[in-house]
């Protein structure tokens, strides 16, 4: 028997097994997205394991609280130990997590910001309102990065290529801004 007295470890990790009647479906799937947005990672279906940080045991309990007004169960543990293998496994799949999560951020910025500047470029589409429409969108990736960046709780190395990506955006912008600027201004001086 340990002379150690539980109550006083900190945990390690927290694992919340649930389950919520299949109707209506919205209630699982609020579930579901609550703990995806805390950044829980699923080893099956309806188990997730987080870190065992104070913010999240606070979180998790009032996510039990729903669940029980669903009529729906959970279990939920405090592991204040694994075996190193098993710990550094759980870490791997976390950042796996997040190197998704910031590669699909990188496809946004590839793929559809720089691309939507170059289409208005193309079209010679060089108005304030799609300046700011344009920034409006670079604000929606800015939100969603820094959403990421929260719940990436082991610091994944493809935060670097998201940032990279976010900078690259803010100076694709600023270059598409001045260029607006410069045919409205020449515009301008003909109007008058």
């Amino acid at each position: 028997m340990s002379n150690v007295d539980t109550a006083e470890i900190e945990p390690q990790w927290l694992l919340l097994a649930y389950r919520v009647p299949s109707e209506p479906s919205s209630n699982r799937i609020s579930i579901w997205r609550d703990l995806k947005r805390l950044g829980a990672y699923y080893p099956q279906q309806a188990v997730c394991i987080l870190p065992g940080r104070t913010e999240i045991v606070e979180q998790l309990a009032s996510i039990r609280e729903r669940v029980e007004t669903m009529e729906g169960t959970s279990t939920y543990l405090e592991i204040p130990w694994l075996p190193e293998e098993q710990h550094d496994d759980l870490i791997r799949a976390f950042k796996n997590l997040a190197a998704k999560e910031y590669a699909e951020i990188v496809e946004e910025c590839e793929t559809k910001f720089a691309k939507e500047i170059e289409f208005e470029r193309f079209r010679k589409n060089y108005t304030f309102e799609e300046v700011e429409e344009i920034r409006q969108d670079l604000h929606k990736i800015q939100r969603w990065f820094a959403a990421v960046k929260a719940r990436d709780w082991f610091d994944s190395p493809s935060r670097n290529d998201a940032e990279h990506w976010l900078k690259e955006c803010g100076v694709l912008l600023d270059a598409f801004e001045s260029d607006v600027f410069d045919h409205t201004e020449g515009a301008d001086r003909y109007d008058t």
